[in-house]
């Protein structure tokens, strides 16, 4: 039965088999670990090794256009603050019109001074353009004029994940019990492409609230890619590189250790997951003490059923799947083992929500608990 969730049309295989062959290509030149040294002695050289380095690696199947720093500057009215839709520790994500293609677009200018500017850069420019999967941010563009680093994507209408679910200003109305569950799904096969079917598997690194954008209709794409690295082929169990990521997402054996698997991701999609299903954020220092750290807090508690509606948003105001919710809480905690070898791999967590969401349409999506004990764990705040 659970077989009917796969996909197995033959246009995909034949594009998996191309994926396969380019991303195969792309490892083959083991130019990757070497974006980290990168060094230049002018702005021109810099530019034309990123250009060609670009062409060279895509081998011809680069679609990303090229955008001049002026284009930019006139689709975002030089980068006005008006347009301007976030910023985080890698720069400003402006939205922007492209006069060319009528296109709306959103614009992320890398910091000039950030940390690893040119690698992330590269990294990004050629996941995206040679990965292509309905739950990845689509890459319209770049520019790597003089000293600017700046992405183009398509513009995502709803932001991200984090804008709907942590920390809503009053009024703003949240999200209902079907709609996580669709975006937790989305997100989760955004993972299954990266993991399972990019050849050799990327692994994301940077899972969070914040990095999943939503479209109109509140599909979740993943986005930034700066910090994604290629996981471990042959006899090799993992990569080994210098922790990077957000605190409180990353896995434990990684903070520890370094040492990055697939399995990495999966525990950071169980905390986004936890975020989800609770609304609560992963570190939340407004909380009491024993509660400013979403995983210590869960833990107990996953370990008695009867405490499950505890953990729900109270601002789903007990409209939700009681089944639903305990199978939720349970592949939360599945993706959060301590032991990496024990969390699910990412194929079967997808198969999971995909049998949670259908389940819960056949119970009548949000149903109300109307059992007491539900009443009160979904109050308590």
């Amino acid at each position: 039965m659970m077989s009917c969730f796969r996909c197995c049309m033959s246009e995909e295989k034949i594009a998996r088999k191309s994926l396969k062959k380019s991303i195969k290509e792309y490892h083959d030149t083991k130019t990757l670990n070497s974006f980290a040294n990168i060094s230049f002695k002018t702005d021109s050289s810099r530019r034309k090794y990123i250009t060609d380095e670009i062409a060279k690696i895509g081998k011809g199947n680069i679609s990303a256009r090229i955008f001049t720093y002026r284009e930019l500057c006139v689709a975002t009215q030089n980068f006005h603050p008006e347009y301007l839709l976030g910023e985080g520790g890698f720069g400003r994500v402006y939205k922007g019109h492209l006069e060319c293609t009528n296109q709306v677009v959103a614009v992320k200018q890398l910091d000039r001074n950030g940390f690893q500017g040119n690698r992330e850069f590269l990294v990004e420019v050629l996941i995206l353009s040679l990965l292509h999967a309905p739950n990845l941010v689509n890459l319209v563009g770049y520019c790597a004029d003089g000293d600017q680093r700046i992405l183009v994507y398509e513009y995502m209408a709803n932001g991200s994940l984090e804008d709907h679910l942590l920390d809503l200003p009053p009024g703003k109305k949240p999200l209902d019990w079907e709609t996580r569950i669709k975006i937790a799904t989305g997100a989760a096969k955004g993972l299954e492409y990266l993991h399972e079917q990019a050849n050799p598997p990327v692994i994301y690194r940077d899972f969070k609230a914040s990095n999943i954008l939503l479209d109109e209709n509140f599909n979740p794409k993943l986005s930034d890619f700066g910090l994604a690295k290629l996981g471990p082929t042959g006899d090799k169990s993992h990569v080994s590189t210098r922790v990077m990521g957000t605190y409180g997402y990353c896995a434990p054996e990684y903070a520890l250790t370094g040492q990055l698997t697939t399995k990495s991701d999966i525990y950071s999609f169980g905390v986004v997951f936890l975020e989800i299903i609770t609304g609560r954020r992963v570190i939340d220092n407004n909380r009491p003490t024993e509660e400013q750290n979403l995983v210590t807090w869960a833990q107990p508690l996953f370990k008695d059923r009867r405490k499950f509606v505890l953990m729900a948003d109270p601002l789903l105001q007990g409209k939700y799947p009681i089944k639903g919710l305990y199978q939720a809480l349970a592949v939360a905690a599945m993706c959060l083992q301590e032991e990496a070898a024990t969390r699910p791999l990412i194929s079967d967590v997808v198969t999971a929500l995909e049998f949670l969401s259908v389940d819960n349409l056949g119970e009548g999506g949000n149903e109300n608990m109307e059992n007491d004990g539900a009443d009160e764990g979904t109050k308590e705040e």
